[in-house]
């Protein structure tokens, strides 16, 4: 089982890039982990739905065959950082690869709806894709203390 984060774009900002390289580090001493950033669409000349279309295009892409596929989006499952910790053992149990995707600023499109298995909420709030980013690198780092029963997660 490997984990493959595919997210729109990369992070602008230097401080929230640095954070996210490292709570990713952090979360490969648990689980296999790939981020795979797509290109971000222009919305110069396109509406907000052709964008979020391209950009889910991209992404749906990026998914290996046979995936379990988490669309991170508001109205997703919410879980506790215990259930999610739990949730992500099954999988690996399994032996069966989980993509995150995590859409742009207009959200996901429908192709990736298409591929989607689980939709999951990181918060009950629309979060910027960089926030989004962050917030899915630290739960997946604090899942894996979880489940080694290390003192992180308290």
């Amino acid at each position: 089982m490997r984990i493959v984060v595919a997210v729109v774009g990369k992070p602008r900002d230097a401080a929230l890039a640095a954070a996210i390289r490292d709570y990713e580090a952090r979360a490969t001493r648990y689980w296999p982990l790939e981020v795979r950033e797509v290109r971000e669409e222009s919305g110069r000349s396109l509406s907000a739905q052709q964008v979020r279309d391209r950009e889910s295009e991209r992404l749906a892409s990026a998914v290996p065959a046979g995936a379990h596929v988490v669309s991170c989006e508001l109205g997703g499952l919410a879980m506790s950082s215990e259930a999610f910790a739990q949730w992500l053992q099954r999988r690996r149990e399994e032996a069966k690869d989980v993509v995150f995707l995590i859409g742009g600023a207009h959200g996901l499109g429908e192709s990736t709806q298409r591929v989607t298995s689980t939709r999951l909420a990181l918060a009950p709030w629309t979060l910027p894709h960089e926030v989004a980013r962050l917030v899915l690198a630290e739960q997946l780092y604090r899942a894996g203390t979880i489940v080694r029963r290390e003192p992180y997660h308290k």
